[in-house]
């Protein structure tokens, strides 16, 4: 079964607003088995709508919408659908006592125009919406099937869970929506597409995507069948086969960041982290903290920023900076092993380098940095050349430390292989 989800509402297509709900609506469809074939996100103007709503009741069977039915004149999906489907509005008493209830329990007075939200298209079964004023609709017409949803996401995810989603479940065929979830990081989108294209376009029956996102690159497999037992085979077949392509830039076999990922080998190995950050002032020690039960490994952490800091939180050597720079391996590496040492942690880091707009030359560029590891084992340091804005430098460049947490653990002190740049 295929369905196609609208989101009403001008706020919604200004810079203010950001539509969520369709991602929950797409989520909680998939489930189910149910493939949503297109999002539409349109403004509350009823020409527009009815164009919306005919396109998609030509092309699927499933059609969810939110907002739009609230009690203002710009409310318009109540009529603009009974007036698609050739259905009058009639006014529902049920639905008129229990808004009147509402504003009774919140000791306020009802306005007039609240009545427009009991207005009902014929034949409609009313959703009550205990959380707001606006009720759910759910239209059947034919073999077609609506489903009108008020648009705040706190009224929206439990109707649709208590009230839409049992209907939808009495109807859905035995086909399933099976996924897998791989995620990357040290490669770029078009390196990560080069190794596993000849991988996934042997498969016709398996949608691949692949997605970039800060610091990591997302693959998605998904496959819709009834037999669950094939297609658990044929996704496992390509998961190990990305994994020899990919080899260890596969951090997580899921949706986890990274950061959860090293909180699980930090805390699985009884292995404690103290940090050193110049350039990226303090992202990677908050990125470590995020994650619950965080003070079991992390022991803290310094933003060095000055040199005189560097040398008085992370036992930098004075005359160190002054012959290699700020920026540099050696500087990196001091700050790694001092912050290590003053705290106590199983590993330390350093990172120092240059963020932006401003502070580059011709022989350190915007985007400069270095990272150092240091552990019982030794110390590993990297030079990266990192692009994008300010926040891009400081965020990949606390991903490349927690992947060499990540990388210390899979070689236990072994000699690692050569990988491409981050800044590929």
């Amino acid at each position: 079964m295929k369905a196609e989800i609208i989101a009403v509402g001008s706020e919604l297509l200004t810079p203010d607003r950001l539509d969520t709900n369709s991602l929950f609506l797409t989520e909680e469809l998939n489930k189910l088995g149910i493939e949503v074939l297109r999002k539409t996100v349109v403004g509350d103007e009823r020409d527009l709508l009815a164009e919306a709503f005919r396109d998609a009741l030509n092309r699927v069977p499933v059609v969810i919408a939110s907002g739009g039915l609230g009690p203002t004149e710009d409310d318009l999906t109540r009529e603009t659908v009974a007036e698609l489907l050739g259905r009058r509005l009639l006014r529902d008493e049920a639905v008129v006592r229990a808004i009147e209830a509402r504003f009774r329990r919140l000791k306020r007075d009802m306005p007039a125009v609240n009545l427009r939200q009991a207005m009902v298209p014929e034949g409609a079964e009313v959703l009550e919406n205990p959380r707001g004023t606006a009720p759910g609709l759910w239209i059947e017409d034919k073999d077609r099937m609506v489903a009108l949803l008020p648009g705040p996401p706190r009224e929206l995810k439990p109707l649709f869970v208590e009230q839409v989603l049992p209907r939808l479940q009495r109807r859905v065929s035995g086909v399933k929506m099976f996924h897998r979830e791989l995620r990357v990081t040290g490669l770029g989108e078009s390196h990560v597409e080069e190794r596993i294209r000849p991988i996934y376009t042997r498969y016709a029956n398996v949608h691949t995507t692949i997605l970039a996102a800060p610091g990591e690159i997302q693959i998605h497999l998904r496959t819709w069948t009834e037999d669950a037992t094939q297609a658990g085979t044929i996704l496992d077949e390509i998961v190990r086969s990305f994994e020899l392509a990919l080899g260890d830039r596969i951090f997580a076999h899921s949706g986890v960041p990274l950061e959860e990922v090293v909180a699980e080998l930090l805390a699985t190995n009884r292995a404690t982290i103290a940090t050193a950050e110049s350039c990226t002032g303090g992202l990677l020690a908050e990125r470590l903290t995020r994650i619950p039960g965080s003070s079991n490994y992390f022991l803290g952490g310094v933003v060095c920023y000055s040199n005189e800091r560097k040398t008085a939180w992370a036992e930098v050597p004075p005359e160190m900076i002054s012959a290699k720079g700020a920026v540099s391996a050696e500087v990196a590496v001091a700050l790694a092993e001092g912050v290590r040492r003053s705290l106590g942690s199983t590993f330390g880091v350093g990172i120092t380098g240059i963020a932006g707009p401003g502070g580059g030359s011709e022989e350190k560029p915007v985007g400069t940095v270095h990272i150092a590891l240091a552990s019982a084992t030794g110390t590993r340091e990297r030079l990266v050349h990192l692009p994008g804005d300010r926040e891009a430098i400081r965020f990949y460049a606390t991903q490349i430390a927690l992947d060499m947490v990540r990388v210390h653990y899979l070689y236990d002190g072994k000699p690692q292989p050569r990988r491409v740049n981050s800044g590929d």
